[in-house]
């Protein structure tokens, strides 16, 4: 732990950051595979930079003590990270699993897990009475996606935890959309937290990562033997770029978030929208458990046209945001879960969890906001006008 209170601060002065034998203020990056022993019988700190590596080491130190977590890992993606979280399960165990995951977690629980004998159930996870009755006696994770991508949907991460204790089992969140500036599952109970690093942490679209953090020496030995085991390790290049990134979290989303809230609230009075999925309303389903264990709503948000058509109308109109996957970038990215995040779920699954033919997911960059209103109008204008149907 460091000594300051502020996360702003913590995010910038971490003690690893400054290199003691230069004084410079960046991480060194380390690129070596190997290192020098100096004796046959006692190894240092380092050998091989899979299992461990100085400017690696750096970042995992670095998001544990932002998490307030013991131990921290990278990997070479969010979906590396996840799928060897569940490394620590074992044949003949069960998972249960938010309904309304990520398409790629999705994908590895049932295309993948199913294949070491490891079962699943999909639940509404924002029912704890629905979350404690599926729980059986070898289920050994609850696996928690809070918001849900792509609906925002809310779980109440410490009553969910406390179902996993009563019930000897381990509670997995993923705070990709969070980060832990506004919102910290292992103070709510959780024992593994989980980033996709690739979006807000990094935050350039210029990097995949994932991260992981346990709450305790126990789960961080276990995962750490599955990391060395695996090798899927974060490259050194990436983990400086990843450290770089988040230096500037706090700036990042907290503009990102402010412009995320005043497009919601124009997208919810628009005649052209069905539906906003935004965690900062009030009339939320979820909202007073957001506010009490997040200190934001975040800068993502998705929206539902009528139509397919509406949505191919919208897409093609807009001219700010980047069109594609991923999310969390300095740059707003436009995307559309059927076809992208979600295209891995059939079709009779996606329409069970809300993702619709007419679901758009925005996630806020940091362009005026006002330029985004203005395009989003346009946009808009353009639905109304080529499919007159939206005002029926």
């Amino acid at each position: 732990m460091t000594d300051h209170n502020q996360f702003d601060t913590r995010l910038i002065h971490q003690p690893q950051f400054r290199d003691k034998h230069t004084g410079s203020v960046n991480v060194p990056l380390h690129y070596s595979s190997t290192f020098h022993q100096e004796s046959i019988d006692e190894f240092g700190p380092f050998d091989y930079s899979r299992s461990g590596n100085p400017t690696r080491q750096a970042l995992e130190a670095a998001i544990a003590e932002l998490e307030n977590g013991a131990q921290g890992f990278a990997f070479a993606s969010g979906m590396a990270a996840i799928s060897s979280a569940f490394m620590l399960l074992e044949a003949g165990d069960h998972v249960l699993v938010s309904k309304d995951v990520y398409g790629g977690t999705f994908r590895i629980i049932t295309q993948v897990l199913t294949q070491f004998n490891i079962d699943h159930t999909f639940i509404d996870m924002t029912d704890l009475d629905e979350t404690a009755r599926n729980v059986r006696p070898n289920t050994k994770v609850i696996y928690v996606e809070t918001p849900s991508n792509p609906c925002l949907n809310i779980t109440d991460i410490e009553g969910v935890a406390k179902v996993a204790k009563a019930n000897g089992c381990l509670t997995f969140v993923d705070n990709t959309f969070m980060t832990p500036l506004l919102q910290k599952p292992l103070d709510l109970g959780a024992d593994l937290v989980l980033h996709s690093a690739t979006k807000f942490l990094s935050g350039h679209s210029d990097v995949v990562a994932g991260l992981a953090v346990t709450k305790n020496e126990e789960i961080g030995k276990r995962l750490g033997f599955v990391q060395n085991s695996f090798g899927s390790i974060l490259g050194v290049q990436d983990c400086w770029l990843l450290l770089r990134g988040m230096k500037t979290l706090s700036v990042r989303l907290k503009q990102s978030s402010e412009s995320a809230r005043d497009i919601a609230q124009f997208l919810h009075y628009h005649p052209a929208i069905e539906e906003v999925y935004y965690p900062g309303f009030s009339f939320h389903a979820g909202y007073p458990i957001h506010r009490r264990q997040a200190t934001g709503a975040g800068a993502v948000l998705s929206f539902r046209l009528p139509s397919k058509d509406c949505a191919r109308v919208f897409v093609e109109h807009m001219k700010i945001p980047v069109f594609a996957v991923s999310l969390g970038a300095v740059e707003s990215i436009l995307s559309y879960p059927a076809t992208m995040s979600h295209s891995a779920m059939p079709l009779a699954e996606r329409e069970k969890r809300g993702i619709t033919d007419g679901l758009l997911r925005l996630s806020v960059g940091l362009e005026h906001v006002e330029d985004l209103l203005d395009d989003i109008k346009q946009a808009l204008e353009a639905v109304e006008k080529h499919v007159p149907a939206v005002h029926a």
